[in-house]
């Protein structure tokens, strides 16, 4: 009688189950967990046996006026404790459907600028507007992330994932609409609901993977994901070249553009219509013990202005966030001034500077995918991220003092190096990043993770053409090998407070 209320319940749930056969135990523990999850701790106590069952009502009605917050809390984990985890062969076709929209997303913003000299001369427009064709995209994340990721914590993820792939699909067709040299501002149109839907894609990656994968494949699940969007780059970096030759006639011009458009639009309604079918909201049951903790939270516990305070509060994730953006800020520059670079020490090799790029992106695919496995096997988050980071700070400086010296082969090993640590710290810095902040969204954490993208990749990008345009190539590169050196400084100092595996050791051995 001395033992409290929680100890009596746990006492006589543990002797109950102890005169069960075990498939008797599954059942039950299968239908407690249902009752608890419906809001009932009278169907935890629905477990035992029926004298049994009225003395410990009593007492849990008793524990409800006495310790409101505690009893609720102990439901939250015993109904955690007691769901059942169990991994939903959905899982691949969700991952792969969402890699998928977002490899057509990532399409859409690089196919101007891949054939930037044919839309410009289609258009009659300066290079400098094609190139705020790509530049949309960066923009318009930084002002609609916040509203999006509450989006997310409110409505849930498969709302997200229609959203996203039907403005995918709507900014496609809308192109269709500018297949003459005057419609220019119906191109833009579509570019920037393409950059919105951007908005619904970039974040979901760890996010999808813990809603929907155990802890043993999270990480591969989030690279997965992040495959699609690289892919994506880089078939952006293939095709409009071949379906879009650079021909002085417009109608023939506008024939060719509008194959590239039509497919593009195919692609996109194709994909819209299998996230209807096929995209859930969550699996039946939760695919690890740490997700079980998140879904037995009641809603009303959860503030979304709260969970970002928290984020800002975390020392450690700000250090992730601004390490994050800093090498990601870097890639993006690279990408972009890439070309420039390349035809300044190499007249005449349009062609291969293309090529430099796509080996910079597939490389950089090969990063992603080996980094996500290594992690789920090892869950050595903080020092695979400081050796990602230091190898893309030594590729960098590589890269920097080969690029002139005329062997164009140099180039493409360089780059390609430079290229698999630099993407391969992309699903890297998201995971980490879930780790550091269980059990907050994924969603918010990621957004914030590429809001430090978008800003250090448009500050990195304007600085580094106005240096090398007054100091050439070298000094830009050396500037973003500086803010690389400082990235792997700082990342030295996050502490690796793995808060979501911790949750998984500790439900399990409870």
């Amino acid at each position: 009688e001395g033992r409290s209320g929680a100890e009596r319940r746990a006492g006589g749930a543990g002797s109950s189950r102890a005169r069960l056969s075990p498939g008797a135990v599954a059942s039950r523990r299968a239908a407690a967990a249902g009752e608890v999850g419906r809001g009932g701790r009278a169907g935890f106590a629905g477990q035992v046996g029926a004298g049994e069952e009225s003395r410990r009502a009593g007492c849990a009605a008793g524990m409800v006026q006495q310790e409101p917050a505690g009893a609720a809390a102990l439901a939250g984990e015993a109904a955690a404790a007691m769901a059942e985890v169990r991994l939903s062969r959905r899982r691949w076709a969700v991952v792969l459907l969402f890699s998928s929209y977002s490899l057509c997303n990532a399409f859409q913003w690089i196919q101007y600028g891949s054939i930037n000299n044919v839309f410009r001369h289609f258009y009659g427009v300066s290079a400098f507007a094609i190139d705020w064709l790509s530049m949309s995209y960066m923009l318009t994340y930084i002002p609609l992330l916040f509203p999006v990721a509450w989006l997310l914590d409110k409505r849930g993820l498969r709302l997200i994932a229609l959203a996203g792939s039907a403005l995918n699909a709507l900014g496609a067709w809308v192109k269709l609409g500018s297949l003459r040299p005057h419609l220019f501002p119906v191109t833009v149109l579509g570019q920037v609901i393409c950059s919105v839907a951007q908005v619904f894609i970039l974040g979901m990656p760890s996010h999808i993977a813990s809603v929907w994968f155990g802890s043993h494949e999270v990480s591969t699940a989030c690279s997965i994901a992040v495959f699609g969007n690289q892919l994506g780059i880089a078939l952006g970096f293939l095709v409009p070249p071949v379906l879009v030759p650079n021909v002085k006639d417009e109608e023939k011009l506008a024939y060719h553009i509008s194959i590239m458009f039509f497919m593009t639009a195919g692609v996109a309604t194709a994909l819209f219509i299998l996230v209807i079918i096929v995209f859930k909201e969550k699996p039946p049951h939760p695919p690890s013990r740490a997700q079980a903790l998140i879904q037995s939270r009641p809603t009303e516990e959860y503030s979304y202005v709260q969970s970002i305070l928290r984020l800002l509060r975390n020392a450690n994730f700000l250090l992730l966030m601004v390490t994050y953006g800093l090498n990601t800020g870097c890639f993006y520059a690279l990408s972009t001034l890439l070309n420039r670079m390349v035809i300044h020490h190499y007249p005449g090799e349009e062609v291969n500077a293309g090529r430099i790029g796509l080996t910079i992106i597939l490389s950089g695919m090969a990063g992603a995918l080996i980094s996500g496995i290594w992690l789920d096997r090892t869950k050595t988050y903080k020092q695979t991220t400081l050796v990602v980071y230091i190898m893309s700070l030594v590729g960098m400086v590589v890269y920097t003092f080969t690029l002139s010296l005329g062997h164009l082969w140099v180039v493409f090993v360089t780059a390609g190096v430079l290229g698999f640590f630099m993407t391969g710290y992309l699903p890297l810095g998201f995971e980490f990043a879930a780790e550091l902040t269980y059990p907050e969204s994924e969603g918010t954490s990621s957004g914030l993770l590429n809001v430090s993208a978008q800003v250090f990749g448009i500050a990195f990008t304007i600085g580094q053409g106005q240096i090398m345009d007054y100091f050439g190539t070298k000094a830009g590169n050396l500037l973003l090998c500086s803010f690389l050196f400082l990235g792997t400084i700082m990342t030295a100092f996050i502490k690796a407070e793995l808060r979501r595996q911790q949750a998984n050791l500790d439900n399990e051995q409870t």
